[in-house]
């Protein structure tokens, strides 16, 4: 019952971190690693789903977020919205290999939902990156490099 309830709470920490949320899902990967009673790779996986599932929500706010650019409450301005929509342009989807960085990583993967990027690639994307993140956190909480 407990390792069930460390994996959801790890799930739900990425998940949530990975949103708009200022949360931080590292802290919780690290001290789980640290605690040695959870299978590397296992920690590593549910972290990435629920990091990668977390992003694939802001893909989907950014796929319904033009509809209601006009309106009043909208939370961001039509030039700061152009703003990263050019940026994206310019860059690519390859800039979503950037999805784990911090401040910048959420935001981008709201962009490419905006701009369209497929959902397909788009998860492969992000998947690879967000994976990378944590593969790299666990190496160096556990003194593999």
């Amino acid at each position: 019952m407990l390792a069930a309830s460390a994996y959801l709470g790890l799930f739900l920490s990425a998940f949530f971190a990975a949103t708009l949320l200022p949360l931080q899902s590292e802290a919780v990967l690290v001290a789980l690693l640290l605690g040695g009673a959870h299978a590397t790779w296992a920690l590593l996986t549910v972290a990435t789903a629920g990091n990668v599932l977390g992003s694939w929500v802001n893909w989907l706010l950014g796929r319904s977020l033009e509809h209601y650019r006009q309106r009043r409450w909208f939370p961001v301005s039509d030039a700061r919205l152009q703003q990263a929509q050019t940026w994206y342009a310019r860059y690519g989807r390859w800039s979503l290999l950037l999805s784990w960085m911090p401040v910048i990583g959420d935001p981008l993967t709201l962009v490419a939902g905006v701009m369209r990027e497929p959902l397909w690639r788009f998860l492969l994307i992000v998947t690879l990156a967000k994976a990378a993140r944590y593969a790299v956190l666990a190496a160096i909480t556990l003194a593999w490099i």
